[in-house]
């Protein structure tokens, strides 16, 4: 695993061919207090570049660019999350998408656990460490543990795809779950103008108190 720190934004003249696998770290997990921290990238093959966004202006010209080219196949895990941060704080939309944690829900149905830990072990049997994941991803200075991390939230999800799709496929739900991915944008605009924990779709609507 090879691991590139970028302060800002990514360098002029990165090629990261077709797909990439994208992860952000934030504050906390809250749309309306905490900020954009990090957005980590891979191309699959063992490299992640991580990006400590400045979270005063955001201005990161060549990561907006990338991850708004419509080219290029983003690969998340629980995008829903990712992208309505993306949207609120980088003032983007990220398309087209492919979910892992959502394709899970689809085929591994004789399971509850679908945090990337857990499909990580079962799929590949790679044993990722979360010790991190409440962390200070503000901090200016990042450790060395910080950043293994983070670029493990992203070194794996061309392989988990892979494989979901195989399964995807197999039980013919590979259509529903490409709607799914499509759905996601405006499923992450809905949680940013305050429908997060609203079921738009349930006959019996209730309003937020």
């Amino acid at each position: 695993m090879k691991i590139h720190l970028h302060k800002n934004d990514l360098p002029d003249g990165l090629d990261f061919g077709s797909s990439i696998a994208v992860d952000t770290e934030t504050q906390g997990l809250s749309l309306v207090r905490d900020k954009l921290c990090l957005v980590q990238i891979s191309s699959g093959e063992g490299e992640a570049h991580i990006v400590q966004v400045n979270r005063e202006t955001f201005e990161c010209p060549n990561l907006k660019t990338l991850l708004s080219d419509t080219s290029v196949e983003k690969i998340f895990h629980y995008a829903r999350f990712d992208l309505a941060i993306l949207k609120r704080d980088l003032q983007i939309s990220v398309t087209p998408v492919f979910c892992t944690k959502l394709a899970s829900g689809l085929v591994r149905t004789y399971t509850d656990r679908h945090g990337l830990k857990d499909i990580c072990r079962e799929l590949l049997g790679e044993d990722i460490s979360k010790q991190q994941q409440s962390s200070d991803w503000a901090a200016e200075n990042l450790t060395e543990g910080q950043l293994d991390y983070a670029a493990s939230d992203v070194l794996y999800l061309h392989r988990l795809k892979n494989i979901l799709t195989e399964r995807l496929l197999r039980e013919s739900r590979f259509d529903m779950a490409r709607a799914c991915f499509e759905f996601l944008p405006t499923r992450a605009e809905l949680d940013l103008k305050g429908w997060g924990e609203v079921d738009v779709f349930s006959h019996h609507l209730r309003a937020n108190h």
